[in-house]
């Protein structure tokens, strides 16, 4: 046991150092990128931290600190994607790479920590954040895409597929914070709080995502309508026009009560309900 611990633990060093020497090869790109130096400066306090033959019992905020890292250099490889518009050639090993980065402070976390939950490692912002990421990354690459008609006739299951895996990590970002139960003793005040919390919405960041839902389920059901070829195992397969129909739904019901005149539009998604119901 205290082998695998120590294990565990040179594990994450080893990854820590070797997003430093990654951080500093993006940095000779952009010196005065924010996110670079943020990432540096936090990878600075790490070493320092393992230089110094740091404890154990600092796991969870090692962790937290890594995530953040990982959360800062992502942003600024995705940025120059979605500068680049997404090229061809290059986006879809790409798009795995980042994904991959963004899943290992979960699979880190369940790892060197197993006796806990792994939002109580992270924190629920961390992990919102590293659902989120995800998500919108696979958003604004389905959307590029979704402009390239041509390269959809030839690709329309690894079309489906992208918008599949970005619903569902969407949708689990929305699942992290559970629902405010307005019977459970919890006592509000504000009348449009209490609907926002028990309907799981805690911040912009959750309407953004509920659009972003919303918009994938229509691009999925305008494709896998005129599409012969299956996807997956149907049993495998979301329900894109149930899922978008009731996100959508909760979104213009937000946006158009409690937020009404807040500069939330939901014409569109008022035209993509009229097509999926």
């Amino acid at each position: 046991m205290a082998d695998d611990c120590r294990r565990q633990g040179f594990e994450l060093e080893r990854r820590i150092f070797e997003l430093d020497i990654k951080c500093s090869s993006l940095r000779t790109e952009k010196q005065d990128d924010d996110y670079l130096q943020n990432a540096s400066a936090i990878l600075d306090k790490l070493k320092s931290f393992y230089r110094q033959g740091g404890e154990s019992s600092s796991l969870p905020k090692l962790l937290q600190d890594y995530t953040q890292v990982i959360l800062d250099i992502t942003f600024y490889e995705e940025n120059k994607l979605v500068d680049q518009e997404f090229p061809e050639d290059c986006s879809p090993f790409k798009i795995q790479q980042l994904l991959q980065d963004l899943t290992e402070p979960e699979v880190l976390a369940g790892r060197l920590a197993p006796a806990q939950e792994v939002q109580s490692v992270l924190g629920l912002e961390l992990l919102e954040c590293l659902y989120w990421r995800r998500g919108a990354l696979l958003y604004m690459y389905c959307h590029t895409l979704h402009q390239r008609k041509q390269w959809i006739k030839k690709n329309k299951d690894t079309f489906l597929k992208c918008i599949q895996e970005g619903v569902r990590y969407l949708m689990r970002m929305l699942q992290v914070r559970n629902s405010v139960k307005l019977n459970d003793g919890v006592v509000l005040h504000d009348t449009a709080t209490a609907n926002f919390l028990s309907e799981g919405i805690f911040s912009d960041t959750h309407l953004l995502t509920m659009m972003y839902i919303g918009e994938m389920c229509f691009w999925a059901v305008k494709y896998e309508d005129c599409s012969v070829d299956s996807m997956d195992r149907k049993e495998d397969r979301l329900q894109f026009r149930d899922i978008g129909t009731q996100i959508l739904n909760k979104y213009v019901l937000a946006c158009e009560g409690p937020l009404q005149g807040q500069g939330w539009n939901t014409e569109n998604a008022k035209e993509i309900l009229s097509i999926l119901q």
